[in-house]
């Protein structure tokens, strides 16, 4: 599989994967009316009103009346037909060549033109079908994770349905009788790693109580990309990139409030690690897991929330307290950029001048000798061409040089041999964007791997920002 995988990207080598999508969809949950509650001292139960389309407007985009749209920054929206009641989405599964940061391109797999897929956004009670066209080298099912419809349109290889030979299509159709945050992916286990995953939010008819004014959406995954490589290690088990909705950080979209409105955050996890997804400035409940609602009032505040393997959470909270605030993963590795095994003679350049070393042991990504025959190519150590033939070599200093802006100094001026030293590396003229506008210069030294930004501003400022966006061509949410 790994060398017909290798075959089919290089024959896309020159392909630029991008998608463009837009079509809002609509919502729904299971029959729960049960609001979390409003701050740390209320937790009560509220029924859903009787006429939502009574209430008065948000003042963010809407799917029906009350229920606000979901926000999935860096990625589009799948867009749908109408044919006899049933909304027709067409599902392409292929190659796409991405960015995870300017520059560090890779080759994954993922779903019309988009990694992770596009957002497929609907309504409790809607008729959806599916035309799935698999352009992978290899078979493909799709899961509905979390979705109770019949077993023939499951995903699963081998129960439910036969594989989708490369080429060929299915179609699945049914209907839906739940509302949530659920996803889309593959039901082969490589080629989840590969990037083939979608969020699937349905929403409510009627809004959850308390409603909220602000939706977002995240998807939750890990790669492992060695150097000179852009096809992700799919054996691996330990990852050097780290991302939301398919960037790292600082090419995570930050997601934009007002100060003073509820918002809710949907997590999606998809890959081998669990994440301790972590928000500095304020409290918020979990109300929602990849069953659906919480139905129990008997929810807690905290500001971090631990979302396992192939498991959804919903968290709420209003963004009442005004500033930039971090939202990440709390595993210190999954807060770093492209971190590689080192071999062979190591220099190292902590203090003001290099001090010599050794390192043969691979960081802890691998037991034993990072050169011995146990790492070859085999067992998915090295997976570009030709790396049969590396040899160890002299590694001279990086010479990237820690340098905050505005502060005058010598390279490297504060650090101490011996220890390890995180990088501070700025790049804000390199993902710059209306979201960004405003921060602090030097902003993007401490955001990297599984990291974004909360921004609860001024409507004044917010307004400014959503502007600078029509004005470059984007959309208003």
């Amino acid at each position: 599989m790994r060398s017909s995988r290798r075959s089919f990207l290089r024959g896309f080598a020159s392909v630029a994967g991008v998608a463009a999508g837009a079509q809002a969809v609509s919502a729904q949950q299971h029959d729960h009316g049960l609001a979390a509650p409003a701050g740390p001292s209320v937790q009560t139960r509220q029924p859903v009103p009787a006429v939502a389309a009574a209430l008065p407007p948000l003042s963010s985009p809407q799917i029906v009346p009350g229920v606000a749209e979901v926000v999935t920054p860096d990625l589009p929206k799948m867009p749908w037909r109408l044919d006899n009641g049933v909304k027709v989405f067409n599902i392409a599964v292929e190659h796409v060549r991405t960015e995870f940061l300017p520059g560090r391109v890779v080759d994954a797999w993922g779903f019309n033109g988009s990694v992770p897929g596009p957002t497929i956004e609907i309504v409790e009670g809607d008729r959806v079908r599916f035309i799935v066209q698999n352009k992978l080298p290899e078979p493909f099912t799709m899961h509905w994770h979390g979705l109770e419809i019949p077993v023939e349109m499951d995903g699963m290889p081998g129960i439910s349905q036969p594989p989708i030979a490369p080429g060929a299509t299915f179609t699945y159709e049914f209907t839906v009788n739940q509302n949530g945050t659920f996803f889309y992916h593959s039901h082969m286990a490589m080629q989840e790693m590969m990037g083939l995953i979608g969020l699937f939010i349905i929403h409510p008819r009627a809004p959850h109580m308390p409603r909220v004014d602000r939706d977002f959406g995240l998807i939750l995954q890990e790669w492992s990309i060695l150097p000179n490589n852009t096809i992700p290690n799919s054996l691996a088990m330990e990852f050097n990139w780290l991302t939301f909705n398919g960037k790292a950080g600082p090419a995570t979209t930050p997601l934009l409030v007002k100060l003073g409105e509820r918002v809710r955050i949907r997590f999606v996890n998809l890959g081998m690690d669990h994440h301790p997804m972590h928000l500095h400035g304020h409290q918020f409940y979990v109300t929602g897991t990849e069953g659906g609602r919480i139905r129990t009032t008997a929810v807690e505040p905290g500001n971090t929330v631990l979302v396992g393997v192939a498991q959804a959470r919903d968290v709420e909270f209003v963004a009442s307290n005004p500033g930039d605030w971090h939202l990440h993963c709390h595993l210190p590795h999954h807060m770093m950029n492209q971190m590689a095994s080192m071999v062979g003679p190591l220099m190292m350049s902590h203090a003001n001048m290099p001090r010599p070393g050794t390192m043969t042991a691979g960081l802890g990504i691998q037991s034993g000798n990072a050169l011995s025959d146990a790492a070859a190519p085999a067992f998915g150590r090295t997976v570009n061409v030709g790396a049969e033939a590396e040899r160890a070599v002299a590694n001279m200093p990086a010479n990237v040089v820690a340098k905050v802006p505005g502060q005058a100094g010598q390279p490297n001026e504060g650090m101490f041999p011996g220890y390890p030293q995180d990088m501070f590396m700025t790049m804000d003229s390199l993902v710059e964007k209306p979201e960004t506008y405003g921060l602090r210069a030097g902003w993007t030294g401490g955001t990297m791997g599984m990291m974004t930004l909360v921004r609860v501003l001024s409507p004044e400022m917010f307004d400014r920002i959503q502007q600078m966006k029509i004005e470059r061509g984007g959309a208003r949410k």
